[in-house]
């Protein structure tokens, strides 16, 4: 068993302080914020090489655009969709509660189809290839992730289940070793699968390849994680074996092997209409 290292997870607090008439504050630095503002900021700047390496030609008002619309997917996203896969009865309580994010509560998988939807509105205004800005945009996302679960890590929330193992982590307020199951996920969703997706979009893969690799294994790593992480409490498994975390997560492998199929398929399609139009057939 290994203690958990004692780790604030407030970095820093501002006294409350006035402006006129006006008092602020006391406001409270936490690591887990600062964990997204470092993703957004590496984030930026490594998709900004990415765009240049794959020759993706976009206006730097269009990047700048792109990439506020993306955070406020995963911001308005992840909120919503927390509160909608995991906090359903909340909303019809306590309406407004869906904004209050300073309350915790953020759903990978809502921020997700949210950024997928904003990025797919920006590229029908303003005329881009989905997948041709898809594909780099996703090797920056474990990065995010990541850090994430870094946060997680030193918020001490969402561990695992309890385990015997040796690397098993005694968390603040429990009498049980636990999984630390945000480091398997820091590793998994965010480690390794940076370093698949840098590795695939260096080399010369089928344009949707990455997007819907990144779709597919992160969805893989998580339904794995899952087996050792605590479900919610007000949740528990909903069918059979399957937390909402793994019932999201199978749904997006489905996803990620119908996107295979269909750009496989339309690649197939493509060639033979090459061919036909080479042997001297029309088409109607």
């Amino acid at each position: 068993m290994i203690p958990y290292p004692e780790i604030n997870p407030s970095l820093a607090t501002i006294p409350e302080f006035s402006i006129g008439s006006l008092s602020l504050g006391p406001f409270e630095i936490r690591w887990y914020a600062l964990m997204y503002i470092i993703s957004f900021i590496i984030g930026y700047f490594l998709l900004k090489k990415l765009y240049k390496e794959r020759d993706v030609h976009i206006k730097k008002a269009h990047f700048e655009n792109l990439f506020f619309y993306l955070i406020l997917g995963v911001i308005i996203g992840g909120r919503l969709g927390y509160m909608l896969f995991y906090n359903f009865q909340e909303i019809f309580r306590h309406p407004l509660e869906i904004f209050a994010v300073w309350h915790g509560g953020m759903s990978f998988h809502g921020g997700l189809i949210a950024a997928i939807f904003f990025g797919y509105l920006f590229c029908r205004k303003y005329h881009y290839d989905f997948y041709k800005l898809a594909d780099p945009t996703v090797v920056v996302a474990p990065i995010g992730l990541a850090l994430g679960r870094l946060g997680n890590f030193i918020n001490a929330e969402l561990y695992g289940r309890a385990t015997n193992l040796p690397w098993g982590m005694l968390f603040p307020g429990e009498q049980v070793a636990r999984h630390p199951s945000q480091l398997y996920e820091l590793f998994l969703e965010g480690i390794l699968l940076f370093i698949i997706l840098f590795i695939l979009i260096k080399k010369n893969v089928r344009k949707g390849f990455v997007f819907w690799s990144f779709i597919f294994l992160y969805g893989l790593f998580r339904f794995l994680v899952e087996f050792v992480r605590e479900p919610d409490a007000h949740l528990g498994h909903l069918i059979g074996f399957m937390t909402m975390g793994q019932i999201l997560s199978l749904l997006m492998m489905i996803a990620g092997i119908i996107g295979y199929i269909s750009i496989f398929r339309k690649k197939r399609i493509t060639e033979i209409d090459e061919n036909e139009e080479n042997n001297g057939y029309l088409k109607n």
